[in-house]
């Protein structure tokens, strides 16, 4: 299972409701904050969240309203947080900002805190025994622009009832059956793998992007998402304006998740000239399984296409 915090869900700009744009992945014991608009740290706190193992930031993209946070950031766990390392993924334009920015907030010779840039292309970037973070690009204004997808990795339950038939013992036996490895009981029989475990059960799917101009290219990368999270910037009625400037209308982010198949749609980085429920409404005549994001609302998507909002009453909102 994954769990996403939203802590900036604004466009551009913030709002007297809404943060500049900013998200937090968890799963196990990874935290992937991914952006870092201006206002991020504090909306860190006001979650709940806090700094704690903060060292993995992933960049949509270079431009101010998703990178500003940053060194206010760094110049806290530079000054007064247990935090020596951080690393910042994204585009060689976004990070071609971020050290420019950097070299503002903690001086071009002063480096309190160790920072590793990773320059991001369409490629695995991590990967564990559970799951894979990879990359894919998104068209926007301006080069080196990602999205993020997080993927469980299929498994094959452990038939308890089975092993017991057969006699396994409990321990590393069972842990050997599990790695794919054959047993030998000390009777002489053979137990398989296949005696043991069940169907394979695919893993929950997360994918997370950023500002977008098109969805031609996404559709691939989208494909089968139990969530899929998306701008909305515009309404339909804006379809040209959204178009020059680079940005998508809520209809058509729910096109691609209806043609991309996704199980739900989660939407964010909302103008303030539109209310929530507009959003919604236009998103959920294309596709009904939609969610229009708050700041601080926690989704925990999990294998299967379960999605559930734990929703923050932490400040009145305009619906």
């Amino acid at each position: 299972m994954f769990e996403l915090v939203f802590l900036g869900t604004s466009a551009s700009a913030p709002s007297v409701h809404r943060g500049l744009s900013s998200a937090m992945v968890l799963h196990k014991e990874y935290r992937f904050l991914i952006d870092c608009g201006e206002g991020t740290q504090r909306q860190l706190l006001r979650s709940g969240l806090g700094f704690r193992r903060l060292d993995r930031i992933l960049l949509t993209h270079g431009h101010l309203d998703h990178i500003l946070g940053l060194g206010g950031i760094a110049s806290t766990f530079g000054r007064w947080e247990a935090i020596e390392r951080m690393e910042i993924w994204g585009g060689r334009w976004a990070l071609d900002r971020v050290e420019r920015l950097m070299e503002v907030a903690l001086g071009p010779n002063r480096r309190p805190l160790e920072i590793e840039y990773y320059e991001v292309d369409a490629r695995v970037l991590m990967e564990d025994d559970t799951f894979v973070l990879d990359a894919f690009p998104v068209m926007h204004r301006g080069p080196g622009c990602y999205g993020y997808s997080f993927v469980e990795k299929s498994r094959r339950p452990f038939l308890v009832e089975k092993a017991e038939a057969l006699g396994v013992p409990q321990g590393p036996e069972r842990r050997r059956l599990v790695r794919g490895e054959e047993l030998v009981l000390p009777d002489g029989r053979v137990v398989r793998p296949d005696d043991v475990l069940g169907e394979v059960l695919p893993g929950a799917k997360l994918v997370f992007v950023g500002d977008a101009s098109t969805t031609r290219n996404l559709h691939q990368a989208a494909q089968g998402a139990d969530a899929l999270v998306i701008e909305a910037t515009y309404l339909e009625s804006e379809r040209d304006l959204a178009a020059d400037f680079g940005h998508l209308t809520a209809r058509q982010s729910a096109q691609l998740a209806r043609d991309a198949q996704v199980r739900a749609l989660i939407l964010t980085h909302l103008s303030r000239r539109h209310y929530e429920r507009e959003v919604l409404a236009e998103a959920q005549s294309v596709f009904g399984n939609t969610f229009v994001a708050r700041d601080f609302d926690l989704f925990q998507i999990a294998k299967g296409g379960k999605v559930t909002l734990v929703r923050s009453d932490k400040q009145h909102r305009m619906s």
